[in-house]
Formats: structure tokens, C-alpha cells, sequence
């Protein structure tokens, strides 16, 4: 009985110690600061049709100092690679050579998938994600509304509760959501450093948004 009852001590330990340590890596964003030493490493969700042209409208303001940039696609995105590529021997030739990658990882979540296949798609997903993140470890995650940006946060948000470096999570919501979040959106709206929305009536309603206005 002894030993249950320890075992039952350390996982709740263990349970309260993870919480403290995500409330910690959450609210410590507004200090994180990224860039002041030089490059921010961007890791870039892109999504499939009208997420990927939001996102790459985003990108055309960056400055040179995020790099490199890391694109992150879904498996089956069959469109987003040939848009990013566009994208990026525009700015070569406007900026010089560009330092980017483009990687893979299995979808999520597919548009009008249920949500009970989700869970198991999306832990699929993670386990993807997690040590590619791990490996490029970003200064700045920025995605969109994409499924596949969940578990790619989830990753990131791991990365500073295991004391490994504190990521920053910048989520922009689609424009085509006026009055409700997106799945995605609601998700991370509390996990997010930054939280920004297009439409006046999405920030009225979500107080830590950031209204800035429409992107595209």
C-alpha cells in the first residue's frame, strides 16, 4: 500500500511541477525578446489554399533578420512548397540569398474530419513534430490557423518547460474568422504569446487579442 501511495505522490508531483512549469513558460513571453543578438530562427507553419496565401503575405513584410526561416507543410499539401519557393527566389533576388528549409510532417486534422479521428491524428502529428522542433529549435513560432500548427506549438511550448529555451508563439487568426476563433484558434489563444486577429468584433470578444488590422 506504501508504494501506491508514492507512486500516486509522484505522479501528482510530477503532474503539478509540469502545470507550474507551462504557467511559467506562458507568462514569462512578454520578456522574451528574441533578435537582440543578432537573427531571429523562424519556424513558419503554412497551410493549405487560403492559409498559406494569409501567411505568405505576412512573410513579404519580414525583415532580413528572420533567418533562417523554416517552413513547416503538411504531407499532403500538395500547393504550399511551389508558393514558398515563389516567394523565397523573390526576395533572393531582391535581398540576396536567403537562408530557408522546408519540411514535412503528417496533417493533423483534414477539413471536416471528426473530431474524436482528430485526437489520434493529432497525436500522430506530434510525434512528428516534437523532435523536429526540438532540432531547429526556434526563436519564434509563427502560424495561422493551420490544425498542423497545434501540435507544432505543443513542441515549442515543451521546448521551455523542459528548460531547453523559451520559444515565442505568435498566432495570427485567419481572416475568414469575423465573429469566432478557429479550433486552432481556440486552443491557442491561451497558450500563445501573442494573439492577433483582422477584425475589431474578434478582438471586442477575446480580450488578449491584438487587433492589427486586415493582412490581405
Amino acid at each position: 500500500m506504501d508504494i501506491i501511495w508514492g507512486i500516486v505522490f509522484g505522479v501528482c508531483f510530477m503532474t503539478i511541477f509540469l502545470i507550474l512549469r507551462l504557467l511559467i513558460v506562458v507568462w514569462s513571453g512578454v520578456k522574451c525578446k528574441p533578435g537582440k543578438k543578432g537573427s531571429v530562427s523562424v519556424l513558419i507553419v503554412a497551410g493549405s489554399g487560403g492559409h498559406t496565401t494569409e501567411m505568405l503575405r505576412l512573410l513579404e513584410s519580414l525583415s532580413q533578420a528572420y533567418v533562417p526561416r523554416h517552413y513547416i507543410i503538411a504531407d499532403t499539401d500538395k500547393m504550399s512548397e511551389d508558393k514558398i519557393r515563389f516567394l523565397e527566389a523573390s526576395r533572393r533576388e531582391k535581398d540576396g540569398e536567403q537562408k530557408f528549409t522546408i519540411h514535412r510532417i503528417p496533417r493533423s486534422r483534414e477539413v471536416q474530419q471528426s473530431w474524436s479521428s482528430s485526437v489520434l491524428t493529432t497525436l500522430h502529428s506530434l510525434v512528428y513534430s516534437m523532435p523536429l522542433v526540438f532540432k531547429l529549435r526556434p526563436d519564434l513560432v509563427l502560424c495561422n490557423g493551420p490544425g498542423t500548427c497545434v501540435p507544432l506549438c505543443v513542441s515549442a511550448l515543451l521546448l521551455g518547460v523542459l528548460g531547453v529555451k523559451k520559444v515565442l508563439i505568435v498566432y495570427v487568426e485567419s481572416i475568414c474568422r469575423v465573429e469566432t476563433l478557429s479550433l486552432s484558434g481556440k486552443i491557442l489563444y491561451h497558450l500563445s504569446d501573442y494573439f492577433l486577429v483582422q477584425w475589431l468584433s474578434l478582438q471586442e470578444k477575446y480580450p488578449k487579442s491584438v487587433y492589427i488590422g486586415r493582412t490581405v
